[in-house]
């Protein structure tokens, strides 16, 4: 068995979470012992896609042709298209009729969580969907009191000093609005946003909050993972007021290094993240400041303990396993 890992534009998208999911695709390939290669020249039996830019559904034409069989990874949704980049919400739905097109083109579909695939189903794909999370490396993203100290070091943040950390894209679909005025009601905490997205592909709305000058407010911009790893340990907190995912791989790196977690409740998170048992929830800014200032004040429960066991339900030993079984079966 060989698996061709198109990368084809990856490049475009290396730094969102499909890069990652990529990134994770080959490491459980190497615990596997699979063997894959990114050459289109080699030999293959599936070719596995995780971009929808025209020259991957030209590649499931292609793969299909030779008789070979075809992965796609679905990542992208139009409910997850919407309120990301300018014009997304004009665009939307050509958006979906588009995926619709390449997710046919394959023999199987994975998606991360049950969540997307419901709305997959929606869209009358014909070939089967199957659930595999992205996964996570639990024991690279592990807490670490070294890493909390590089990264306090680092920005010159004194031990008491709150720190509350975010990652994404600037796109309204992630919460930076929230995000943002949460820092400028909360001056007592500091807030990082760490992430970057080029700035002509974003509202004029976004554009000017980022520009508004708050001196708890900081935007570090993309950063490599070893340096994410020291935010999640020397952070006091990760907020992620995500309107729309279908997983959001960073909330696994999260709960694996043990940070509390606030997230906005949303339907994805209805089953698997449980409020109060492995992460905290709000839906308004006076629900997120109330949750805030309680779990820095102790008030609720502790819950680094069974998120870190969730983390660890989708460590890529674990999605690595889950995916073998897919390839035998699709083959």
């Amino acid at each position: 068995m060989k698996i061709l890992l198109y990368s084809g534009l990856l490049k475009i998208v290396s730094k969102s979470g499909v890069g990652e999911a990529v990134r994770h695709q080959k490491k459980m390939l190497d615990q596997l012992g699979v063997s894959y290669t990114t050459k289109v020249t080699k030999e293959f039996d599936i070719i596995q896609l995780n971009t929808i830019f025209p020259d991957s559904w030209l590649m499931a034409k292609w793969a299909k042709w030779k008789g070979k069989k075809v992965i796609f990874y679905a990542h992208s949704t139009m409910e997850d298209f919407r309120n990301s980049f300018r014009g997304s919400n004009f665009f939307a739905p050509l958006f979906k009729r588009w995926i619709t097109i390449c997710y046919n083109s394959s023999d199987l579909i994975i998606t991360p969580t049950d969540y997307s695939k419901s709305l997959l189903e929606g869209y009358g794909l014909k070939p089967s969907i199957h659930v595999i999370s992205n996964g996570v490396d639990t024991g690279f993203f592990a807490k670490d009191a070294l890493h909390r100290q590089h990264f306090r070091e680092k920005y010159k943040i004194k031990e008491d000093q709150k720190i509350i950390v975010s990652v994404g894209h600037y796109i309204e679909r992630k919460g930076i609005m929230d995000f943002i005025e949460l820092a400028r009601q909360l001056p007592d905490y500091q807030f990082y946003w760490f992430g970057y997205t080029n700035l002509h592909l974003i509202s004029k709305k976004i554009r000017y909050a980022i520009a508004y000058t708050l001196p708890n407010l900081h935007f570090p911009g993309y950063v490599d993972r070893d340096a994410l790893k020291d935010a999640y340990c020397g952070g006091d907190l990760f907020l992620f007021l995500t309107h729309e995912e279908t997983e959001g791989i960073v909330i696994l790196e999260a709960l694996a290094a043990q940070i509390p977690i606030l997230v906005r409740d949303i339907p994805i998170y209805s089953t698997w993240l449980v409020d109060g048992q492995t992460v905290y929830k709000g839906k308004t800014i006076l629900e997120f400041k109330n949750k805030i200032a309680q779990i820095f004040s102790c008030e609720l429960p502790e819950v680094a303990s069974s998120g870190l066991a969730l983390a660890k339900e989708r460590d890529l030993s674990a999605t690595s396993r889950a995916l073998l079984q897919t390839y035998n079966l699709l083959l």
